[in-house]
């Protein structure tokens, strides 16, 4: 394959991994900022106090992240044995059709407890989805692109974070603007609603990217596919498996603390931010992410992914502090000012990721064990640090013990970076480049 023509293909698998990967986190983001902002109220009302309403909100966030490692093995299955497209269609389809249902829920004070076991239900349909959705959109990015390019393409896949996260606290900035009642009453709903015309123009982009080209070569090797993806994942690679989930307690567990956790944080009547400004400020803070991902993507392929990543992670720990204690100054400016910089060292620690924990395996039951890794991690950090932190601010009184968890996230992150292995892919017996020192790109060495 020449070299212009794998780039084509890398640039279209990298924007169907970008729409996918979009819609996939909108979905998910919409339900995180109902869950900071109104499901406390609708499906969980308390008669004791407004953080216990939201700790239960969170509770059901969770049960969606514990279901994305089951989403994980069962298409990581498909993708392993049938192929990475096929389980992409499937998973975008599921995940739209859950979003949906969710907006067009009865309350509870509608049914009764059938309102929130309905919205558990509708919740794990999510996470299931999004389980099988991230691992195989970022081994179509970057499988497809070449050794040299793997993490620019790879940051396609990880521009559907920030851009969901756009699209979901924009809806909501919007709806906010007609009042707090207003919101409770219908509006939160459309933005779950408004997932359907999302999901069409998603599949439309899917259905006409080819095939991994790394799945192909496999194939046309005659390499026979693992019968059991998730037992070779197990046996063979149990090891890059825990490395890869010691990497992403920030990228997938910090992350939620400064956008969904600070959510309820920064509207809580101790703080008192209006949701208008928390949301304008949150949005504009993803711009920020979504300009910066591809930068800090480049940026792994010229120096290095892992080290990137390791400085993103050290102005993360140290900008833990100031992102929460600017809350109470009041100031519009530093709240904005501090939001958007914080997204900024976490599109480093996020950009890179896809091309470092793709390349931390081979081939062999790589949908597999990229998802386990990424979805296992998910489930206890992304799934538990907004419903934790919310639990011990209100055991405490204090936001401190939360910035302490942020800032230990860091210190694990960073240990188990500096010991992740990379791989190098071989496609059509051509002859790839090396992956020199923290996950450099570099030429091989002339004979």
């Amino acid at each position: 394959m020449s070299h212009d023509i794998q780039i084509a293909k890398a640039r279209k698998a990298g924007f169907a991994a970008f729409v996918g990967t979009t819609i996939e986190w909108y979905d998910f983001y919409v339900y995180a900022t109902a869950a900071a902002l109104v499901f406390g109220e609708i499906f969980f009302p308390s008669d004791t106090d407004r953080l216990t309403g939201i700790a239960a909100a969170f509770a059901t966030y969770a049960v969606g992240f514990f279901a994305r490692p089951l989403g994980g093995i069962v298409f990581g299955h498909v993708g392993d044995r049938v192929g990475r497209r096929t389980a992409l269609v499937v998973t975008l389809t599921l995940m739209g059709a859950g979003t949906f249902l969710i907006g067009a829920l009865p309350t509870y004070a509608q049914i009764g407890f059938w309102a929130p076991l309905l919205l558990v239900m509708l919740r794990f349909v999510q996470g299931f989805a999004v389980g099988g959705e991230w691992g195989g959109a970022v081994l179509m990015a970057v499988e497809h692109a070449p050794e040299d390019k793997k993490t620019f393409y790879g940051g396609f896949a990880q521009l559907g974070n920030p851009a969901g996260a756009l699209l979901a606290t924009g809806f909501f900035s919007v709806l906010s603007t007609f009042g707090d009642d207003a919101l409770r009453d219908w509006a939160w709903r459309l933005p779950f609603l408004c997932s359907a015309l999302l999901i069409g123009v998603g599949l439309l982009v899917r259905l006409k990217v080819e095939e991994s080209p790394v799945f192909e070569s496999e194939v046309q090797a005659g390499t026979e596919p693992e019968a059991l993806p998730l037992k070779y994942a197990i046996v063979t690679n149990w090891r890059p498996i825990l490395l890869g989930m010691g990497i992403l307690p920030v990228a997938v567990g910090g992350y939620y603390l400064v956008t969904t956790f600070i959510t309820a944080y920064a509207t809580d009547p101790d703080v008192g931010l209006s949701e208008t400004l928390v949301l304008n400020a949150l949005s504009v803070a993803a711009v920020v992410e979504l300009i910066a991902t591809l930068g800090v993507a480049w940026l792994g392929d010229k120096v290095g992914r892992i080290r990137v990543v390791i400085y993103g992670l050290l102005a993360v720990a140290v900008l833990a502090a100031p992102q929460f204690l600017v809350l109470k100054s009041g100031s519009v400016v530093l709240i904005f000012l501090t939001f958007a910089v914080m997204r900024l060292v976490l599109a480093a620690t996020y950009g890179p990721i896809a091309a470092v924990l793709s390349q931390m395996f081979r081939p062999q039951a790589r949908y597999t064990s990229i998802s386990l890794a990424y979805q296992g991690a998910g489930a206890i950090f992304g799934g538990l640090s907004p419903l934790v932190s919310t639990l011990m601010y209100q055991a405490t009184g204090s936001v401190w013990p939360v910035i302490g968890l942020l800032i230990g996230m860091c210190a694990v992150s960073i240990l188990c970076l500096l010991v992740a292995p990379q791989h190098v892919d071989h496609v059509d017996g051509e002859s790839e480049q090396s992956v020199g020192d923290l996950g450099a790109a570099r030429a091989p060495a002339s004979s």
